[in-house]
């Protein structure tokens, strides 16, 4: 799917004289039923974007777009009672209570949750009575999760549902996430959190400048890129004492100063080689790391590799 702001074509420009440009790229994913899938990216790879046509507020410039069988934005009143949706900004008036918002919005949702149910499950119930602009951040963030599982969703987006919250109440809203994931409910979380991802997905991808770069498991994300073997060489070496890198399992290194870092994608292998290599020059490798890959380290070569295309 795909979509585009502004006037179609490469260098045409709108009557403001601002160029149109391509936010999703054709991009290809699918998300299983009681799955909960992740898109990760920088700020501007587009997540927002795509969650968007998927929630049917836009339809697409190309290609297409399949919600619980139906095309959301053509047929939106077909999906949008099955599915829920938090946005970044609730946007609820702010003297109104935590109660009467989550009632005002449960006059639009067929069957809705009761209210103190709805505010029980977020943590909120004994904070009903209190106007929504004396809440705290965290607290309007699971405000704004009441609402959108009041209709008891099949399938919930979750658009940077911690961002801006502290680390007690961004842990606090991953429990509640974790607990309508194993209700059963479909949940696509948009986010540039990488432990939010690696700790709540079974599913991500990883968006940049509009493309999707890689999809999987995290540990299949992660598996894709190699370990790293880091230190430092005494005096007197350099890179090319060391034994030819083939022989060592290495794919790659860098040489910064007299920090070497070697990739591979058999860490025990290269690990046992550098170390008794140094054992039999007699030396000490200082400031000696190895280690697999994370998601982080992941993401930052996707992202650093697409830069340079």
């Amino acid at each position: 799917m795909r979509r585009r702001y502004g006037p179609p074509g490469g260098g045409r420009k709108n009557k403001k004289g601002k160029a149109g440009y391509e936010a999703v790229r054709g991009i290809d994913f699918s998300v299983a039923r009681g799955e909960l899938f992740a898109l990760l990216g920088t700020n501007g790879a587009g997540k927002t974007s795509t969650v968007e046509l998927l929630e049917g507020l836009a339809a697409p410039t190309g290609g297409k777009v399949r919600v619980l069988g139906h095309d959301p934005y053509a047929e939106r009143a077909r999906v949008r009672p099955r599915v829920g949706v938090m946005l970044q900004e609730g946007g609820f008036p702010s003297d109104l209570t935590a109660a009467e918002a989550v009632r005002m919005w449960a006059g639009t949702t067929s069957g809705a949750r009761p209210v103190d149910e709805a505010l029980e499950m977020v943590g909120l119930a004994r904070r009903r009575d209190v106007r929504i602009k004396m809440l705290s951040g965290g607290e309007r963030r699971r405000l704004d999760l009441a609402m959108a599982t009041l209709g008891r969703p099949e399938v919930l987006f979750l658009d940077e549902p911690t961002t801006g919250l502290d680390t007690e109440a961004r842990h606090t809203t991953w429990e509640l996430i974790r607990g309508l994931r194993a209700d059963g409910t479909t949940v696509v979380l948009t986010t540039h959190y990488l432990e939010e991802a690696e700790g709540l997905a079974d599913r991500l991808a990883i968006m940049h400048r509009g493309r999707i770069a890689t999809t999987g498991t995290v540990a299949e994300v992660v598996a894709s890129h190699p370990a790293q073997i880091s230190f430092e060489l005494p005096d007197g070496f350099l890179a090319g004492d060391l034994p030819p890198f083939p022989e060592l399992g290495v794919d790659g290194h860098e040489t910064t100063g007299r920090t070497i870092r070697l990739f591979t994608s058999d860490l025990q292998r290269a690990a046992t080689g550098v170390l008794l290599w140094a054992r039999d020059k007699g030396i000490e490798l200082r400031g000696l790391d190895a280690r697999s890959a994370s998601l982080e380290e992941a993401f930052l070569r996707i992202a650093k590799g697409l830069e340079d295309k």
